[in-house]
This record gives C-alpha cells, structure tokens and sequence, in this order.
C-alpha cells in the first residue's frame, strides 16, 4: 500500500509540475499575470539569452545597417552579462533550477529562418524578432519579479528588468526605421 501511495504522490506532484509548465508555455500564466516557477522562469530566462545571443551574433555579420550592428554588439554583451549572473545564482546554490542548454525548437525555428535571410530582409526580420523576444522577456521578468518563489531569483530579475525594458524601448523604435 505504501509503494501505491508514494508512486500515486510523485505522479500527482509530477502533473501539477507539468500542469504549470504547460500553462505558462500556452501564455496562460502570462495572460493573468502569474508569475512562474523558478524552474519555468530559469529555463525561460536562459533560453532568452540565448536566443538574444545568437541571433545578434547574424545581425554582427549579416546586417547592412550600423546602427542595427551596434544594437545587436549590446545585445551580445548584455545577453552574456545576465547569462553569466544567472548561472552564478544556480551555481552557487541560491536558485535551485536547471537552465536551457539548447534552444526550444521553436527558438530554433526563428534563428534559421532569419539565417536565410540577406541585406535588408534579414534586418527588418531582426527587428521584429528584437522587438517580439524583448516583450515576452519583459513580460517574464516582470512577473517573477513581482510574485516569483525565490528571493535571490526575484531580486534578480528586478535589477535586470530596467536593461530588459530599455532594449525592448531601443527594439520599438529600431523597428519604426
């Protein structure tokens, strides 16, 4: 009987886990302004990053535009900053979460296909993908930071949120050129 127990307990504990993240990746969470877990936000947040990372790695190459190049070098070296904070939060122990260590497909997806992309479609395309990635981070952050479970975390997520909110800012108004 007690195996019955303990198996029905990690199977009910593991579907409200699963309950969770499946809300907060339909956009459920983010539409009632529900801040999510730790686990959610960390892989959220480094996937993010990374993605921020990476496709202003192509705009450095690829784009015809100065300033757009400028933006993305900002992009790079702020991206890498909050990547190296967060990983010093888990690493140190403070934030018990496992971060992304490849992109989502659908992450993945967007950084091929803006890849294809040549002259000025590649940047208009980075443009929307700046201002797209920007507001779905600023949205994270300011969720966990208002209600998240980890005080390390959450505090976190409020010192970074002015950069987050002023890339978003400089995205829109890259993206009105």
């Amino acid at each position: 009987m007690k195996k019955i127990t303990l198996a029905a307990a990690l199977l009910m504990s593991a579907s409200a886990a699963f309950a969770q993240s499946a809300t907060e990746k339909t956009g459920v969470n983010s539409a009632l302004g529900v801040a999510p877990s730790t686990e959610d936000f960390v892989m959220q947040a480094s996937a993010s990053d990374m993605f921020e990372i990476e496709s202003s790695k192509l705009a450095v190459q690829m784009s015809e535009d100065e300033a757009t190049k400028k933006f993305a070098q900002q992009m790079i070296t702020d991206h890498e900053k909050t990547s190296a904070e967060l990983k010093e939060l888990i690493s140190s122990g403070k934030v018990k979460a496992t971060p992304a260590t490849a992109l989502p497909d659908e992450m993945k997806e967007d950084l091929d296909e803006l890849a294809k992309l040549k002259g000025a479609e590649f940047t208009e395309e980075y443009h929307d993908a700046q201002v797209d990635a920007h507001e779905e981070a600023v949205d994270l952050f300011t969720r966990y930071s208002k209600e998240g479970e980890n005080a390390d975390l959450k505090a976190w997520a409020a010192k970074t949120l002015p950069a987050l909110e002023h890339h978003y800012k400089m995205a829109q108004d890259m993206d009105k050129d």
